[in-house]
Order: C-alpha cells, then sequence, then structure tokens
C-alpha cells in the first residue's frame, strides 16, 4: 500500500525538481518548449501502450472505455474550464507572471493534470508486476516543464522560493494520496471499473495534451518540436517494450 504513495510521489517530485533548477539555472524560452515536447511525446506512447490498451484488454468490449474517454475528456475540459475563469489559463505559459492571488487557481489546476496520472499508477500496481515504467518516466517528464515555467512565473510575481517549494511539495504529495487511493480504492474492483478508470485518464491526459502542452511547447520550440516529441514517443515505447 504505501509503495503506491511512494511512487505516485516520485512521479511528480519533478515538480519540485523543475522548481529547484528554475532558481539555479536559466533556461531559455526555446528549450523548456522543447523539453514540453519530449514529455508530449512519452504522455502520448503512455496513452496508447500502458493506458488504453490495458483499458480495451480489461473491457471485454463492454463499451467502458468509450464512456470513459468521453468523461475524462469532459471532466478535464469542464475543470479546466473553471480554472481558466478563477485566472489560472497561464499557469503551463512560459514566460507569464503569476501574482499572489493566482495561487490556489495553479495549484487547483496542476493538481487537475495530475490527479488522473496517479490514480493510474495506483493501480498499475495492483497486477503485482509492479509499477508501469513507462508510465511513471512519462508522467515524471511531463511535470518537469510544468513546474519550471509555473516557478518562473510565480518568482517573478513576487513569490519567495521557499513559499514556491512548499507549494511544489504539497502538489507532490496530493499526487502521491492519489496512487494510494488509486490502489486502495480499486484493489477490488472489477476489471470493467478499471478498464473506466484507465480510459478516463486517457481522455483527460489528451485533452491535456492538445489544449495547453503541445500548442506551448510549439509555440516556444518551432519546427523542431515534432521531431523531439517522435523521439520522446520512440523512447517510451522502447521501455515499454523492455518491461
Amino acid at each position: 500500500m504505501t509503495i503506491s504513495l511512494m511512487w505516485g510521489f516520485i512521479a511528480a517530485s519533478s515538480l519540485i525538481i523543475g522548481g529547484l533548477i528554475t532558481f539555479w539555472l536559466r533556461i531559455g524560452s526555446r528549450l523548456l518548449g522543447l523539453i514540453m515536447a519530449f514529455g508530449a511525446g512519452i504522455l502520448i506512447s503512455a496513452v496508447a501502450y500502458e493506458l488504453a490498451h490495458d483499458a480495451v484488454e480489461l473491457s471485454e468490449g463492454s463499451g467502458h472505455v468509450a464512456f470513459g474517454l468521453l468523461a475524462g475528456a469532459l471532466a478535464f475540459f469542464g475543470g479546466n474550464s473553471l480554472i481558466d475563469k478563477m485566472g489560472g489559463h497561464d499557469r503551463k505559459k512560459i514566460g507569464a507572471t503569476h501574482s499572489s492571488e493566482l495561487g490556489l487557481p495553479i495549484v487547483l489546476g496542476i493538481v487537475l493534470d495530475g490527479i488522473p496520472e496517479s490514480i493510474v499508477i495506483g493501480i498499475s500496481l495492483l497486477n503485482g508486476k509492479g509499477v508501469g515504467l513507462s508510465l511513471l518516466v512519462a508522467v515524471f517528464l511531463s511535470n518537469l516543464p510544468e513546474a519550471i515555467a509555473a516557478t518562473s512565473g510565480l518568482t517573478s510575481g513576487g513569490w519567495s522560493r521557499l513559499r514556491v517549494t512548499g507549494l511544489w511539495i504539497l502538489v507532490a504529495l496530493i499526487c502521491g494520496l492519489a496512487a494510494l487511493a488509486g490502489y486502495v480504492l480499486f484493489e477490488n474492483a472489477a476489471s470493467s471499473s478499471i478498464a473506466f478508470i484507465l480510459s478516463f485518464a486517457c481522455g483527460a491526459i489528451l485533452v491535456m495534451l492538445a489544449d495547453t502542452m503541445m500548442p506551448e511547447a510549439f509555440e516556444h520550440g518551432g519546427k523542431l518540436v515534432g521531431l523531439v516529441t517522435v523521439v520522446g514517443f520512440g523512447l517510451a515505447v522502447y521501455i515499454s517494450l523492455l518491461q
């Protein structure tokens, strides 16, 4: 049980690392865009070869995959729209400045991104084979540019380094608890229920990629983003095959 909490926290610990990197190094917007593209490629592969593949196998033609995809997409779209109205629409924007009052929507936005992924990490431990490595790498790397961009905006808006670091530690703990919840709540769940949750995560992640991560990557990384995305995708496929 505690291992799920640990893996969830490890996957989200890149938020803390990204914040610390921003304190120590100046990362250009082009490089950050390319890092986003690499993370997007890995996430696309994880969705296809880890989540969707397992969901289809577990659903056994019950239709839970289609319902899960739609529910996940609508849930993320609705939650993201609400956070945008609260002022968190620039939480992943490279070069944005975030004032103190935007702390809550930024936290909610990052939690919205991380909860489906973290729950799936917990569920992946139920098969007794250990955590899905490609999914873990995908979540870890996709969090990194998000943390770098948000940290830069928060510090330029007057946040102290201690406060920013505390924020990332809190979010990483929440993601760890979400992984624990995924393990505990679905330990004895029917295969069709797990298929629904996996496809729910697929829908949420795909909307997140199309809505925020990939447009931001292309805006700052340029045409090279396409090649870097393929490299990330290929690396994740290779990791999946190794498992």
